[in-house]
């Protein structure tokens, strides 16, 4: 019998987590049904063996290779038999039944194709990475002149930030981030899933921007909460910074031409350059901080400015 939704998990060394994450999508269920899949990208810790032990209702699927997100979540997409499917981190934790309170949400307000939640910090206070504006010229020249590190979270100055917006209303968004997504699964497969030349970022505003085109409008569900426990950005090695700029610079390849797509890169080379030379003026030899990152990440540009190739699987 089809499931109400299916819960697509990729995870990648995950034993930290993935059990409360798990015991939350169980015990946080109230009325609807549910098909859980777990991908695991061929994790070196005890992640696999966690979930055999303590969950063996869920599906697991071992593509015995480290496929990457995109290719990871339609791979486990595949296995789905629901109404809808959701996206869901490893490292989150469902609050007041919010599976069942989007899917709720998502029957009673079609067309929208993607929805998103209000995720949480683990002290209760925003998290707002559940969702951004949608890249455009106008936010990449504020980023190539420093203005959205200088004025984060203002809405004219950061514009992708969504501002001061507290994601506690209604409200259509350009992007969804993937730590939890719902579809209906007949959208999902209309679209295309996600585009597997993504590696790790970047491939749900990829997805947003599709289903924009093809007329569909995320919208954000407030009322569906949940944890999201995401590492500080100092505390993000280089290799995943350059993934994420490597992402940055695809979407500017794949979805904006001529003129647009040139302006794009430049900016966003530019803004890495602005921020490289400052912060050379305040980092000490040898220190691994966000400045060293900005120096890498300006060095190696030639290394993430031309995109994601033909396969996603080809992370730096």
């Amino acid at each position: 019998m089809k499931a109400d939704v299916a819960i697509v998990i990729v995870t990648y060394n995950s034993e930290e987590h993935i059990a409360a994450c798990l015991e939350s999508v169980f015990a946080q269920r109230k009325s609807i049904t549910q098909q859980v899949i777990v991908v695991d990208n061929d994790s070196r810790d005890g992640t696999v063996a966690l979930i055999r032990e303590k969950f063996p209702e869920v599906e697991l699927v071992l593509p015995g290779a480290n496929l990457g997100f995109a290719a990871g979540v339609n791979l486990g997409v595949k296995h789905a038999d629901a109404e809808f499917v959701l996206l869901l981190n490893p490292d989150t934790e469902i609050l007041d039944h919010a599976v069942d309170v989007v899917v709720g949400f998502a029957r009673s307000h079609p067309g929208h194709g993607l929805y998103g939640g209000r995720t949480l910090r683990p002290d209760g206070s925003l998290e707002p990475s559940s969702c951004w504006g949608l890249p455009s010229l106008w936010s990449m020249t504020l980023f190539a002149f420093g203005l959205t590190t200088l004025a984060p979270r203002n809405r004219w100055l950061d514009p992708e930030s969504l501002g001061s917006w507290q994601r506690d209303t209604v409200r259509e968004v350009g992007v969804i981030t993937g730590c939890f997504l719902l579809s209906p699964l007949e959208v999902w497969n209309r679209l295309g899933g996600l585009d597997e030349r993504y590696f790790m970022y970047g491939e749900d505003a990829d997805l947003a921007m599709r289903a924009r085109a093809a007329g569909y409008r995320p919208v954000i569900c407030p009322d569906a909460r949940l944890i999201h426990e995401v590492g500080a950005c100092s505390e993000t090695p280089v290799h995943k910074t350059m993934l994420l700029y490597r992402g940055k610079a695809s979407l500017v390849r794949t979805h904006w031409k001529g003129l647009s797509q040139v302006l794009g890169l430049f900016f966003l080379a530019a803004g890495t350059g602005l921020r490289a030379a400052i912060s050379r003026l305040h980092s000490s030899p040898g220190r691994n901080d966000s400045a060293g990152r900005w120096q890498t990440l300006w060095q190696e540009r030639q290394q993430w400015i031309g995109g994601y190739g033909t396969t996603g699987r080809n992370p730096v």
